[in-house]
């Protein structure tokens, strides 16, 4: 059954939204991300994905202080992403309560060190995030878009022991108009045996579902939760 994951991205450590990466177009959804995280744990959702934007803009971690929060204060699976570029700022993420962390740029712009991280947490701690813009690899924020194909940066790091893959087809993020389902089929079909994370554009149950059958690992719930196009009593069948 594949697994259900509400993201929670934060700038100035409060709940937002933005739309294909875009901080121009930010919507802001609550004040308090702790509560919206109760909310989630209360409906029987297990894991939790928490994105620092404000860290991915300053490059370094910024918001977790939050993440502290939300992990000592409910029982979630939280994995932490957004700004970490360095030993200190993976550090930082596992002290305040990750139980995993997702590199994405780094791992295009100082492979050595991502890799470093997989030996030294092992590879059921460190995701890979492989964001893609017409199947092409996209770091900073999605500001930069690689010639980097997505299924050759995939392989590369499974070959180095990589399990868990997140990936945002970034053509999609925020829009509410379904999900790249040939991304996801074509990285299922690839790597049978990775764990593959989809997010991004995500806007019914039913899309949810044509993911299940795919094989899909989990999904990420974000904007069609915040704008009510999903309630969590409709996921109760994932769960």
């Amino acid at each position: 059954m594949i697994e259900i994951i509400p993201a929670i991205d934060l700038i100035d450590g409060k709940c937002v939204r933005l739309v294909q990466g875009d901080f121009s177009q930010k919507t802001h959804y609550s004040d308090n991300p702790l509560n919206v995280a109760k909310e989630f744990e209360a409906a029987g959702i297990k894991r939790l994905h928490v994105v620092d934007l404000d860290g991915a803009r300053q490059k370094k971690i910024v918001n977790h202080k939050v993440l502290e929060l939300i992990a000592s204060n409910t029982k979630l699976h939280i994995d932490f992403g957004g700004g970490l570029q360095s030993d200190k700022d993976v550090e930082i993420a596992f002290n305040s309560g990750a139980r995993q962390i997702t590199g994405g740029s780094i791992a295009i712009k100082n492979p050595d060190l991502f890799e470093s991280w997989i030996k030294k947490f092992g590879p059921e701690k460190i995701i890979l995030g492989a964001d893609t813009k017409n199947a092409m690899i996209a770091v900073s924020g999605w500001q930069e878009v690689t010639e980097v194909p997505v299924h050759d940066f995939v392989e590369g790091y499974k070959r180095k022991g990589i399990k868990y893959v997140f990936s945002t087809d970034i053509s999609k993020d925020g829009l509410l108009q379904g999900p790249s389902f040939e991304l996801y089929d074509g990285l299922k079909t690839r790597f049978p045996d990775l764990k593959i994370i989809a997010s991004g554009g995500i806007s019914s149950v039913a899309e949810i579902d044509k993911l299940n059958e795919m094989g899909i690992y989990a999904v990420i719930v974000g904007k069609a939760y915040y704008e009510g196009r999903i309630k969590l009593s409709e996921l109760k069948e994932f769960l």
